[in-house]
């Protein structure tokens, strides 16, 4: 009997694009006021600004007037002016829930939430929401955090999470 190998095929692995981070659109209906709080507030610098789009821009986002980058060391806001309604965190809806920043030491915690507290009550912003930060709170691994919006709804997190854990 004649055995005749069997031709076997092994495909090579098919490598996964792995997408890095780039950043976040934030919609506004007031780009000037945003641009201000996110210079005062988190002491992000514009980068640059557009108000020329292209044919899928204008497609995707109707009505679109202008759109500045924010930067933050390696993080980036695209706060882009286009008519709408604000957001009410009230009403479930298809979006982020919130976006996390963190910091180094728990003591900046509370230096970013007294800021926030200062800069609304300086009155140079216009809230969409008009609540106040929460309080700090920390969980059973030591991690803390507390939640504020931004002028246009957006809820953040700011937290700090102890050396050893992710």
């Amino acid at each position: 009997m004649n055995e005749t190998p069997s031709a076997v095929t092994v495909a090579a692995p098919v490598r996964s694009p792995r997408p890095r981070f780039h950043h976040v659109g934030v919609q506004t209906t007031d780009l000037a006021n945003s641009v201000r709080w996110y210079e005062d507030f988190l002491g992000c610098r514009q980068a640059w600004s557009l108000d020329r789009f292209s044919e899928l821009t204008r497609s995707r986002l109707p009505g679109i007037r202008e759109l500045t980058e924010m930067v933050l060391g390696d993080i980036r806001i695209h706060l882009f002016d286009r008519p709408g309604r604000s957001s009410d965190p009230s009403e479930s809806a298809v979006q982020f829930q919130h976006f996390c920043f963190s910091v180094d030491a728990p003591e900046d915690l509370v230096r970013l939430r007294e800021r926030w507290i200062e800069l609304h009550g300086s009155g140079r912003y216009t809230f969409a929401l008009d609540e106040p930060p929460t309080d700090i709170v920390v969980d059973a691994d030591g991690v803390r955090s507390f939640y504020a919006y931004d002028v246009n709804g957006l809820e953040f997190e700011f937290t700090h999470v102890p050396d050893g854990q992710s």
